[in-house]
């Protein structure tokens, strides 16, 4: 007796958004990367489409970052040299792209300058040739000086640039149009407040296809359930034609998973919990599994051996 597999119908599709930009679009990339148009939920690849693989971006500092040994020994001596973590990322750990978090012009820390911000973007992006995403210290008035000046700075890259919030959106926009990036449009698990985000950057000017939305994300055993919902019915309202909700995901899965304890106490503090070398790459990939099972474009990562189980999963999931 033959079984009939009974296939959604959806009225439309996830939008695709192009990151980095070649010689001959402007740029210095040597190659782009292209995410969503996704025509199904998540990896259902009978009932339709997933023309663009997830691809993972993983993560470098402007200035030395307080990450658990268990991920900092496996990266050696490159933390004071931004180019060479980033060089170090791509070649060894097979990052599809970088991204650049500049902690350091915190006012509550170093303070660095826009134009030293903008100087570590040239010399990442003279180091490697995969594109970047971008994204300031989280002050949000110290981010409105910094991300202009490396919109400016990275005129033509196509950057994704981080982050336009929903009372901070209006700068980041303008100068994403005026040097031709892309933005992440960032908001807290609130599925309205993301559509509604959505609708002010367009009504700026800036083309859906020049989004990514950043919903939020949390660790494993940290609030990924939730995390989960919201990012089902974004996908189901992408699919249901719903263009204010369309955009590709991005998620930060090493910041998140990183902030939970389990991830971080030593074997001393909590033997029971079993080694923490495997308990922090258990932590980020498993995190990072379940963001791409709801439709996650874009994964930032911070463990390489994380890393490489995660890339091992995305090709199973996409052979068809």
């Amino acid at each position: 007796m033959s079984v009939v597999i009974v296939k959604e119908k959806y009225a439309s599709k996830v939008g695709e958004v192009v990151l980095g930009a070649t010689s001959d679009q402007g740029g210095t990339r040597t190659s782009t990367v292209t995410v969503g148009g996704d025509s199904t939920l998540p990896y259902l690849h009978f009932e339709g489409q997933m023309p663009n693989r997830p691809v993972i971006a993983m993560e470098v500092n402007d200035i030395p970052p307080t990450w658990s040994e268990a991920i900092t020994k496996q990266y050696g001596d490159v933390f004071a040299d931004p180019a060479l973590w980033a060089k170090k990322c791509v070649d060894e750990f097979g990052a599809d792209l970088i991204y650049l978090k500049l902690d350091g012009a915190d006012p509550e820390g170093l303070n660095r300058s826009p134009e030293d911000c903008a100087r570590v973007l040239k010399e990442v992006l003279a180091a490697v040739g995969v594109p970047l995403i971008v994204e300031g210290c989280g002050d949000t008035a110290k981010d409105n000086e910094v991300m202009v000046a490396i919109a400016e700075a990275g005129a033509g890259e196509n950057l994704l640039l981080g982050v336009a919030e929903q009372d901070n959106y209006k700068s980041l926009a303008a100068a994403a149009m005026v040097h031709k990036h892309t933005v992440i449009a960032r908001s807290p698990l609130d599925i309205n407040i993301c559509k509604q985000l959505n609708i002010l950057i367009n009504e700026m000017g800036l083309p859906l296809n020049k989004i990514i939305i950043d919903p939020t994300v949390a660790g494993l055993g940290f609030g990924i359930e939730y995390v989960y919902s919201i990012l089902e019915r974004a996908r189901l309202g992408a699919l249901g034609n719903d263009k204010m909700l369309s955009m590709p995901i991005i998620c930060n899965v090493g910041h998140e998973a990183n902030r939970c304890k389990e991830a971080n106490m030593t074997n001393a503090d909590f033997p029971e919990w079993g080694e923490l070398d495997d308990r922090n790459i258990l932590w980020e990939s498993i995190s990072a599994s379940a963001c791409l099972q709801v439709g996650t474009s874009i994964l930032v990562m911070r463990n390489p051996i994380a890393v490489a189980l995660v890339k091992k999963n995305i090709d199973e999931l996409m052979s068809v």
